[in-house]
């Protein structure tokens, strides 16, 4: 079985980069198929992993294997007229995009100190990590509206058999909480959270997103926690997108506003 999904940009366009999505608790490759083929459609190569495993091992053994499964799945994720991929085998720049745990887990490994990733990403996208202080979710339906509330988004999650219904209850480990929301990572980085996020923690991103020296905490009106995924789709994918651009553009915003009435 493959490990890996994959959205190459459309033919006869150059690619523009590499993007890594990790999904997060209970959630399944597919879960991230309409967020592939809009950053494909940008000409941006995507490749979408199965979420990390955080239970063996212990949080060092459990993020080194992380690691290790990043840079295998971006050796050979080139595409478009850079088939052949630079010294790394793929295009650059090469973002991680991550959810839920699967944010934490990228945060985590990136910030850990004395202990070199094995995948060193361009800019990082961090979307809807839970906070400490979350408390049950309850049945499927419970958990949907935790979720989201677009009902595309919703279908696919309840016609999809690969997801682990009751996943948001599962505790996340606090070291991996305390290694995400306080590592040091040395990249740019896009912080999304959903201001009806039951399970975020805004204090905590806000304190992480400033003691970080290139991070941006962009807050989506009405949308839940599976941000990237809910009715604000559109905005969240051209929000990344604009943040691609402007990694791409050595973090020199492409379009800036010089008077607006709105």
């Amino acid at each position: 079985m493959t490990e890996h999904t994959d959205f190459h940009a459309p033919e006869g366009l150059r690619t523009r980069g590499t993007v890594l999505v990790v999904p997060g608790r209970g959630e399944t490759r597919a879960t991230y198929t309409r967020l592939g083929r809009r950053l494909a459609a940008d000409a941006y190569r995507v490749r979408v992993v199965g979420a990390p495993d955080l239970d063996a091992d212990g949080l060092s053994g459990a993020l080194t294997r992380f690691g290790d499964r990043l840079a295998a799945a971006a050796e050979d994720a080139a595409g478009g007229e850079d088939a052949a991929g630079g010294e790394d085998g793929f295009v650059r720049p090469l973002v991680l995009v991550g959810a839920d745990t699967g944010a934490a887990a990228v945060a985590a490994l990136l910030g850990r100190k004395g202990a070199p990733s094995a995948v060193l990403p361009d800019a990082v996208v961090l979307a809807g990590i839970p906070g400490t202080a979350a408390g049950p979710v309850g049945d499927w339906e419970d958990e949907l509206d935790v979720r989201t509330a677009c009902p595309a988004h919703r279908g696919t999650l309840t016609g999809d058999t690969g997801i682990r219904r009751g996943a948001l209850d599962e505790a996340v480990p606090e070291a991996l909480l305390a290694a995400a929301y306080g590592g040091d990572i040395g990249v740019p980085v896009l912080l999304l959270t959903g201001d009806a996020d039951p399970l975020a923690d805004r204090e905590a991103l806000v304190r992480t997103a400033k003691s970080l020296p290139r991070a941006r905490l962009s807050v989506v009106r009405d949308a839940h926690h599976d941000v990237l995924n809910d009715m604000q789709h559109r905005s969240v994918a051209a929000e990344v997108v604009t943040f691609l651009e402007t990694v791409r553009n050595e973090l020199v915003p492409v379009v800036t506003v010089d008077s607006s009435a709105w």
